[in-house]
């Protein structure tokens, strides 16, 4: 699915730009779900949307409230980094991908060509949503986004995606009774949310519709055409497992903490087979370290954020770079996560948060999201007291902040 935490990188104006076609909606959560309700209705109407389509969708609709429990326990950030990673790439998805890769390589080829995204990149998106199309969802989209739209955390993206589901099927793209999807209102193959199909989505088999659930072809370019919508560079990879020298100064990494190739080198950074970086002045790189210095490490490129700007989650794009280049051949990780670091859970993450506020280190909104804000706080609270500033919350981190019972669990 796509997450809707949007960074502030130069690509957000892009993704941004999925909702320009549609008006600009109120914050509409305090009101009761049944006003919520009649305000969407009212707000559908205005946009053009038939009567029909208004009726029948939100006339029917329902809150669903496991849709919010869902919402807060989304596993990309309440999973460590090897349960997260260990559980979506496993050798039998690389098989998998590796299998159609071969079984479609001509679509996959043109589509590639045509916009500048390789099929590994295809292929992993399509894993890491839909197991390759195994598993749509089978929520009412509808009730799915009403319910989200209708909640505080979040109302006004949500709502727009309400106006945007409605436009669907007021254009035939998808039957009422066959509009289902995740939790968070997501569909197809690649788990589109409504914005994204009315933007992106491409009828390739011109069939003279567009059609992410049934149609490989419109999907897979649908997919390429939002990646290339989002300002995806067809030169250039989406980043690489490197090996730190000892005496590293793990202050220097983090996503917001680009760096040349040519400064990696000479900090000492190699390939994760102990070969020098490429020195290069213009290829800008952050280290990312996801699982602590005890974990692996790596160098990520514009791409990585691209795939950020798709799922705004660390883990997510790791695992996306690193499946595609699995099917495409590439050996498993030279430093596997460690298993046996401690999971928070989100209140325990929101406490990590305020702790470290109250401390004088600006961990940004308590949220529960162990985003770039509080990895860069963790980095400068570990340095202000002489800890390794990996900016991973690790045992030390946990127990000097009193956070947690610091038990190690990986999933």
């Amino acid at each position: 699915m796509f997450a809707v935490r949007l960074s502030h990188r130069p690509l957000l104006a892009a993704f941004l730009g999925l909702f320009s076609s549609l008006a600009a909606l109120p914050a509409i959560a305090d009101a009761p779900f049944d006003t919520c309700v009649a305000q969407l209705q009212s707000q559908a109407r205005q946009d053009g949307i038939s009567a029909k389509v208004v009726d029948e969708l939100l006339g029917k609709v329902s809150h669903n409230p496991t849709v919010i429990h869902l919402d807060r326990k989304q596993p990309e950030f309440t999973q460590t980094f090897a349960g997260y990673l260990n559980a979506r790439v496993t050798d039998s998805k690389v098989a998998a991908g590796r299998e159609l890769l071969a079984e479609h390589r001509s679509l996959l080829e043109r589509v590639a060509h045509q916009y500048g995204v390789p099929a590994k990149y295809l292929l992993a998106f399509w894993g890491m949503e839909t197991d390759y199309g195994r598993y749509f969802g089978k929520m009412p989209i509808v009730d799915s986004l009403t319910t989200l739209a209708c909640n505080q955390r979040r109302s006004a993206f949500f709502s727009k995606e309400v106006i945007a589901a409605l436009k669907m099927v007021d254009e035939g793209a998808v039957k009422p009774a066959d509009f289902k999807g995740s939790w968070a209102g997501a569909i197809g193959n690649f788990q589109f949310l409504p914005s994204v199909f009315l933007r992106y989505a491409v009828d390739y088999d011109g069939d003279g519709k567009r059609d992410v659930w049934h149609s490989l072809p419109d999907a897979l370019a649908s997919a390429a055409n939002f990646l290339k919508g989002l300002g995806w560079s067809a030169d250039t990879r989406w980043g690489r497992e490197v090996l730190l020298p000892k005496g590293f100064p793990y202050q220097d990494a983090g996503i917001n903490q680009p760096r040349s190739l040519t400064d990696w080198h000479k900090l000492g950074v190699e390939t994760a087979f102990g070969k020098p970086l490429p020195q290069d002045d213009q290829v800008q790189a952050s280290l990312v370290i996801p699982a602590g210095y005890r974990g692996p490490a790596f160098l990520v490129y514009h791409n990585f954020h691209v795939i950020m700007d798709w799922n705004h989650s660390e883990y997510y794009a790791l695992s996306v770079g690193y499946l595609a280049d699995r099917i495409a051949g590439a050996a498993p990780l030279q430093k596997a996560p460690p298993v046996n670091l401690p999971r928070l859970t989100r209140e325990e993450v929101q406490s990590l948060q305020s702790e470290l506020t109250a401390k004088g280190f600006d961990a940004g909104q308590p949220d529960g999201i162990l985003g770039t804000a509080t990895r860069s706080a963790i980095r400068d609270y570990q340095q202000h007291h002489g800890m390794i500033a990996d900016g991973y919350p690790g045992e030390e981190v946990l127990a000097s902040l009193g956070v947690g019972d610091q038990t190690a669990a990986s999933h």
